[in-house]
């Protein structure tokens, strides 16, 4: 949800959509990179996703679309997490920027800078 209130779209595969519409969250259907095209690949690769959040499984086949994910998103310069804890943060970073405006924003660098010793 907090993706959403970001101003988000969420677009899962199968297992992930499923439970977010359960849970009265929005979210629109593609395909892992082993189901076909176009597919999660092709949305990174083409410039349609600005985030991705994957959780993924245990399982060989998981961990070879993780990593091709993980490729695609390098490669687009698109940023790529693996926990919901790191989703949520930074879904409520993006809004809280949208929010505030980017100029009450600090680089982490910024604040270190300005720490008395």
């Amino acid at each position: 949800q907090a993706l959403i209130d970001a101003g988000f779209e969420i677009i899962a595969t199968r297992g992930t959509r499923d439970a977010l519409v359960e849970a009265g969250i929005p979210a629109t259907l593609t395909l892992k990179a082993s189901e076909g095209r176009p597919n999660v690949i092709d949305l990174i690769t083409n410039g349609d996703a600005d985030l991705v959040v994957n959780t993924p499984s245990t399982t060989t086949k998981s961990a070879d679309d993780g990593s091709a994910m993980r490729r695609a998103a390098i490669k687009a310069h698109v940023a790529y997490m693996t926990t919901v804890a790191a989703g949520k943060a930074t879904a409520e970073g993006v809004k809280t920027v949208r929010e505030l405006g980017s100029k009450k924003v600090k680089s982490l660098q910024e604040v270190h800078a300005n720490i008395v010793r």
